[in-house]
Parts: structure tokens; sequence; C-alpha cells
């Protein structure tokens, strides 16, 4: 596999690129509470010798792949065109790896490709991410803008909510355990002090002392 990237924060939108030499798989990891919706925007350009820049190529094909972790369950598996867009909806909360691959139609794929990916985190009671934003107004729009925060603020919640169920669990059952123990160290203790004085007793009767 190859370089893996991660990214600590979640946020709703966030944009980059990188590079992709042949074959090669870049991949990074998210964080993402369940029944989260994943879009992304890509574009894939091959490096281009004669012109000296990055072009698209209709024969490049861009493979894009997401799985749970570590579980490994496959949640998104296509082979794409250079440019258009992607969706998968996460099934359980956790972290996940989305890997990029791409691939030509040649014998050999020694070619240099420029991957532009933006990508948008909802949650699925967001409002139509494709809708139109040209033909909202301007008073529609930071009222959608505000819906997304909150939407993103409702499924940051929801993710820290079950984290700390299973850190609360997991307590409990430490906790648990720990009772258990020193009750079987009280026990041990009790057994080897009555051991002790039944031992003592029969010293001292042996020597007539009692």
């Amino acid at each position: 596999m190859g370089l893996l990237m991660l990214l600590s924060i979640l946020p709703s939108v966030f944009g980059l690129y990188f590079y992709l030499e042949g074959s090669e798989q870049k991949c990074f990891t998210e964080e993402l509470p369940k029944e989260s919706m994943v879009t992304g925007v890509y574009h894939a350009e091959e490096w281009n010798e004669e012109a000296q820049k990055f072009v698209t190529n209709k024969e490049v094909q861009l493979e894009v792949t997401a799985e749970e972790m570590p579980a490994g369950n496959a949640v998104y598996n296509h082979k794409l065109s250079p440019k258009g867009t992607f969706k998968f909806t996460s099934a359980e909360s956790g972290e996940h790896i989305i890997c990029f691959t791409t691939s030509s139609a040649g014998w050999f794929s020694s070619t240099k490709i420029r991957l532009t990916l933006d990508m948008t985190i909802r949650d699925l009671m967001d409002d139509d991410p494709e809708a139109s934003e040209d033909s909202l107004s301007e008073l529609a729009l930071r009222v959608r803008e505000l819906n997304h925060k909150v939407a993103d603020m409702r499924r940051e919640q929801l993710y820290l909510r079950d984290h700390e169920k299973d850190f609360r669990d997991k307590s409990e059952s430490i906790n648990s355990q720990t009772v258990m123990w020193t009750l079987v160290q009280l026990a041990i203790i009790g057994g080897v002090s009555t051991t002790q004085l039944r031992s003592l007793r029969k010293f001292f009767e042996a020597k007539k002392l009692v």
C-alpha cells in the first residue's frame, strides 16, 4: 500500500491534491459517525510530456475503495472515469480507510497522475448536496450553511456519545473485575489466617499451653 495520509481532524468539507505514480495506491483515514454520507468530487490528470502539463486522459481509470477499520468490511469499490463524483454512506461509526488507484489502457503503467479531490461529509438528514446553489438566494445560502454546521455539530456529538458509551462500558468492566479480585484476595487472606490460627492452636495444645 502506498502513502497513508492521516487526517486527524474531521471536517465537513476539505480539498486536497496529490500525485500517483503508475499503479501506486494512496490512502487516508477518516473517523465517520454512523450513517454519514461521504461525497467526493475528483479530477485525475495525466502528465503530458509534449505539452509539459497535466491534461485529462479519458483512458485513465480511477479506482476508489472504502473500508471499515479494523474489520475491513467493504463500503465502496468502483472504477471510475478520470473526472466525476463518488458517494458512499458509512454503515457503522468508526475509522474508515479510503484508497485511490489509477490505471490506464497501456501495457506498462508508468504515468504520473495528479488527483484533485474535494470531499464533503454530511449527515443523511442534510438537504440535497447537489441542489443548485445558483437558484438560491443569499439568505437561503446562509440558512443552508447554518443547517450544515448544526448537522456537523450533531454528527460530532453522536460520535463522542458513542465513544463515551464505550469508555463507560470498559470502566464498568474494569471496576467489576477489581471488586471480584478484591473479594478473591480477601477470601485467600481469610483462608490463610484461619489455617494459621488452627496451626497455632495445635502447637499450643501440643505444648500443653492451652
